[in-house]
């Protein structure tokens, strides 16, 4: 599956500027995670995972992670890409469990990218470029700001890579910086 392919499928089931929005920025982190992970060779396919992500999410709420694989399966997507975003719903909605760098990397950043999302809206700027880590700790700590995005599957999602909190912050945030204003 190219780009491509992927992006005709996911508009295909999601309509909503916000989705469509969210599934091009854990696309191009996912990528930005490739590269600066050594899989550089693979940035297009961690890219598709990130965009094919939450496919399912906006018809199929009570499904998410699981309504997609039939789909993806219907569809003849690689069992690969199929595996990968179906894990991040890992202890939420399925038990796949993310086993790949690429996988780990998915569960940690998708709830994380949300809150930087929701922080960023916030500043006065607008933008992520100016955005420091203290400031999106302190929104991080702040259970009621942007209470969708569950803290601790960041928090399970930095353990899983072996990261800090900190660090996979720092690290998103950066890969952030490269693409937002």
């Amino acid at each position: 599956m190219n780009r491509e392919e992927a992006w005709a499928l996911l508009t295909e089931y999601n309509k909503e500027e916000f989705h469509l929005e969210h599934a091009q920025t854990v696309e191009n982190t996912m990528k930005y995670f490739a590269r600066e992970l050594g899989f550089g060779e693979e940035e297009e396919f961690w890219g598709i995972v990130g965009l094919l992500h939450d496919l399912d999410f906006e018809q199929y709420p009570e499904q998410h992670c699981i309504k997609s694989q039939e789909i993806m399966r219907e569809r003849g997507v690689d069992e690969r890409i199929i595996h990968a975003t179906a894990s991040h719903g890992y202890g939420i909605t399925v038990d796949i469990k993310p086993e790949h760098e690429m996988e780990k990397v998915l569960f940690a950043v998708d709830e994380l990218t949300g809150l930087v999302g929701a922080t960023v809206l916030m500043r006065p700027s607008k933008s992520v470029q100016d955005l420091e880590l203290k400031s999106l700790k302190k929104k991080f700590k702040s259970k009621g700001f942007a209470a969708g995005c569950s803290r601790d599957v960041i928090l399970q999602g930095a353990d899983m890579l072996g990261w800090s909190l900190d660090e996979l912050m720092e690290k998103t945030l950066e890969a952030l910086k490269t693409f937002q204003e």
